[in-house]
């Protein structure tokens, strides 16, 4: 099976021995209060998701991920990792000692080993990961909201938060032996936030017929207004999965994470948290991880030339588009039939249909799909 990134699964998940210890001092330590995108990050580093991270960066990889895209030790990696807290907040807390991190809840969450406090730029940090300082940018919105002080060190996980989609939910430790009990060797990741038309079940599939198995991921987490429920995304590739799939060749989990709408950079990052999950191949589409017009629409594509040493394979679909001549899905290598016979998949389109409580058109969406969706009242992020 694939080596996680960097070569070992991280697992800083506390014992009930170790856990019971840190709670008895948990009166006594100073502590912070995390939104539940931190709480996030926080489970995805200590169950393996975000391996090698076994915390938050310290001021020298947090550089050398915005400068080189790389951590210190020259490892990829995109995406800043990392944990802002106020001025004041940050004066109270000593490094070298602990701090406990508390979920929205108020609740004990994890433990943070306080290595390093530093400051940082806001508008380079937007400017490096986003590409762009505009705040209309949910990325840039979300950096220039940030506090001032991050905080670095390795964290052990308290507990996990509960969810609505516990049954969902698979740690790579997990995913790795489903795979191994499978028999799968290869396995292509696919990352989504939508519901599923036509389009993404024909590259799934296109590269399933490739490789031993698909594992379907979608991110459940903070996303920008207009993007689908996360309830209304599971329910309705469950139904596809159900009624299309193989049950010995496709797994769903969900990805607990926030958005960042990083494009290329964001891109590299999800490859790095399939190969944990244990997949060897993942399938990178039109405008990965983007919004708007902020990247080109093959720029999430063209960025994994820079990382030959990546070890996950990517695997490209450009256009593609259903062909009333040829009657399936099809691309542009494949179909020689003019403009006048293809309907493209827009996801705007589909989501103008719904919200007028119009079923679209079996070429784009399966009916099933199309009739669970429009099952909730209102399916999209206000």
């Amino acid at each position: 099976m694939i080596q996680p990134h960097g070569g070992r699964l991280v697992e800083r998940v506390l014992k009930s021995e170790q856990k019971n210890k840190i709670l008895e001092k948990a009166a006594g330590l100073p502590s912070v209060k995390l939104d539940a995108e931190s709480v996030s990050d926080i489970e995805n580093i200590a169950t393996g998701v975000f391996s090698p991270l076994e915390g938050f960066m310290g001021k020298e990889d947090f550089r050398h991920v915005l400068k080189q895209m790389r951590l210190s030790s020259d490892l990829p990696w995109t995406i800043p990792i990392v944990l802002d807290v106020g001025k004041d907040e940050a004066d109270k807390l000593k490094v070298g000692g602990l701090v406990l991190l508390r979920n929205e809840k108020d609740e004990p969450a994890a433990v943070l080993h306080l290595e390093e406090k530093y400051i940082y730029d806001k508008e380079e940090m937007a400017e490096k990961v986003f590409q762009t300082t505009d705040a209309a940018h949910p990325g840039v919105a979300k950096v220039k909201s940030m506090k001032d002080v991050l905080l670095a060190g390795k964290i052990d996980l308290i507990q996990e938060s509960p969810t609505s989609f516990t049954r969902y939910k698979l740690s790579p430790k997990e995913t790795r032996v489903l795979f191994k009990e499978k028999g799968w060797r290869t396995v292509v990741g696919f990352q989504t936030r939508n519901t599923p038309h036509l389009g993404h079940e024909y590259v799934q599939k296109t590269a399933l017929t490739f490789v031993d198995g698909i594992f379907i991921n979608p991110v459940i987490g903070r996303k920008k207004k207009g993007d689908f429920k996360d309830e209304v995304i599971l329910a309705s590739y469950e139904e596809l999965i159900k009624n299309y799939y193989l049950k010995e060749r496709a797994v769903m989990a969900i990805l607990q994470m926030e958005m960042r709408y990083a494009g290329p950079r964001e891109a590299i990052f999800h490859a790095i948290i399939r190969k944990n999950f244990g997949c060897t191949h993942i399938i990178i589409g039109r405008d990965h991880a983007g919004v708007g017009t902020y990247y080109h629409p093959y720029a999430a594509q063209d960025i994994f030339e820079e990382f030959p040493d990546l070890g996950i394979i990517p695997l490209f679909f450009r256009s593609f588009y259903y062909c009333k001549k040829c009657l399936s899905v099809v691309n542009e290598k494949i179909c020689p039939h003019p403009p006048s016979e293809q309907i493209q998949f827009s996801g705007t389109k589909i989501r103008d249909m719904l919200v007028k409580g119009e079923y679209p058109p079996s070429e784009l969406v399966r009916p099933e799909v199309a009739r669970i969706i429009m099952e909730f009242k209102n399916p999209f992020n206000e």
